[in-house]
């Protein structure tokens, strides 16, 4: 005979079983360890001369127990480095090497440096690639001028997106989306010039309308910083290109303002994707 009985089911949950689906993502899927690692790090980021672990326990506001451990965790994993007093925590380069292990931003750089390395040669002044990156700029790419007089800005610095040439231009050639992100994201850095909306929008109108910027530099005194987007096929910006430059008054003459701006706009166009 055969069996025409129902086969047993499982319990339905009862409603104050079922998962509340109202919780938002974050909420339900939680991963405390890795939260507490990722504070850690965004701490310590903050803090270029580093924090002790009684500095870090008290900013966090959690157990010494609980920072100690992910403390060891992060240093084995070498995040972070150690002091050789043994007193004190600093971010280690790797989070900055594993940024430019990134494979489309280590292509452009790449493809960018050589054609960077043209341009000081010719134009006897340092250039620097910077890209966006968490509210502000991020010097991606920088090479010195060979002729050894020039001003530069170090790789790895991150640079206001308010009041630098680089940032006024990833600004003026940002979508309406990107761009209501950028300024949701940025925070502003030490010293950063303060600009109203209405002064932003008119100076990122201007950009537009010439399709670079030239004028005197925002944070040093004597440089003039001429940059140029570099595009992507929707006419956004990739990144960008920017000589600080600085006149010599001894008895070399070099290209003027003109000629490396010139020289700029053609280094920059090379590297678009247009």
């Amino acid at each position: 005979m055969t069996d025409t009985a129902p086969k047993p089911r499982g319990r339905r949950p009862k409603p104050d079983e079922m998962e509340d689906t109202s919780l938002a993502a974050e909420d339900r899927y939680r991963a405390p360890a890795l939260d507490k690692g990722l504070d850690i790090l965004e701490l310590l980021a903050s803090q270029p001369q580093g924090l002790t672990r009684a500095e870090i326990v008290k900013e966090m506001d959690r157990s010494a127990s609980e920072i100690y451990r992910m403390l060891e965790r992060l240093v084995a994993r070498q995040y972070v480095m150690r002091s050789p007093s043994g007193d004190r925590y600093a971010l280690s380069l790797k989070l900055f090497a594993l940024a430019n292990m990134h494979p489309p931003l280590s292509r452009l750089i790449n493809q960018a440096l050589p054609v960077m390395d043209e341009f000081t040669r010719k134009a006897e002044q340092s250039c620097h690639m910077g890209v966006y990156d968490r509210g502000n700029v991020l010097i991606s790419a920088q090479i010195n001028s060979p002729s050894g007089w020039s001003f530069a800005v170090q790789r790895g610095a991150r640079v206001g997106l308010l009041d630098t040439a680089s940032g006024h231009l990833l600004l003026a050639y940002a979508d309406a989306g990107s761009y209501q992100r950028m300024m949701a994201e940025h925070t502003p850095l030490d010293g950063e010039v303060p600009t109203t909306e209405d002064k932003l929008r008119a100076e990122l109108a201007a950009i537009r309308e010439r399709g670079y910027l030239e004028r005197d530099s925002a944070q040093t005194l004597g440089v003039v910083d001429i940059s140029f987007p570099i595009l992507g096929p929707d006419n956004t910006a990739l990144a960008t290109l920017t000589c600080p430059y600085i006149r010599r008054i001894d008895a070399h003459i070099g290209p003027d303002v003109p000629q490396v701006r010139q020289l700029l706009r053609e280094a920059a166009k090379t590297l678009s994707i247009t």
